[in-house]
């Protein structure tokens, strides 16, 4: 055999092994693109499922006038509050309608006890919303589950 069949021979086996892993190449790229073509056809799926987010259930409160406590006994300390509480479902809002005075009642007890320096600070009254929370979140209703009160909103807030 002469030097250019040798040649010719190797260059030609050269090409067959370029061919062969750009060939290898080319279906690992198509395999990856199907894969990730069927990964966000099944995310796809589940986004076009529209969310459906229930409607806020606000029950706005008439506004309340209490006397604070205060460490010396100053009498003239007052808190003008309006709340609205964001519940749950409307069956809460309505046992809590037809009970209004009683849930009135607790909250006037809760504010009255309330101390003025507690209330004039950001930390104050979040707690006071907690507060808030914890004493609405016993069953009106003798028997019954406790009501849940999702957040309480103040309208109105002037600490005199």
């Amino acid at each position: 055999m002469s030097d250019q069949a040798i040649a010719a021979k190797r260059k030609r086996s050269v090409w067959v092994v370029l061919l062969l892993l750009i060939a290898v190449a080319a279906c690992g790229a198509a395999g990856y693109s199907w894969w990730m073509l069927e990964q966000h056809k099944t995310g796809a799926v589940v986004e076009l499922k529209p969310r459906i987010v229930p409607a806020p259930v606000f029950m706005a409160l008439d506004t309340f006038t209490v006397n604070l406590q205060t460490t010396d006994n100053n009498t003239d300390r007052v808190l003008y509050v309006g709340l609205t509480l964001r519940l749950p479902d409307e069956a809460t809002r309505s046992k809590l309608s037809d009970y209004l005075p009683e849930v009135r009642s607790r909250l006037l007890l809760l504010l009255a006890r309330q101390q003025a320096e507690t209330l004039s600070s950001e930390a104050g009254k979040q707690q006071l919303v907690s507060q808030i929370k914890a004493a609405l979140s016993p069953s009106v209703i003798p028997g019954q589950p406790n009501q849940v009160v999702s957040d309480v909103l103040f309208t109105a807030f002037i600490l005199r």
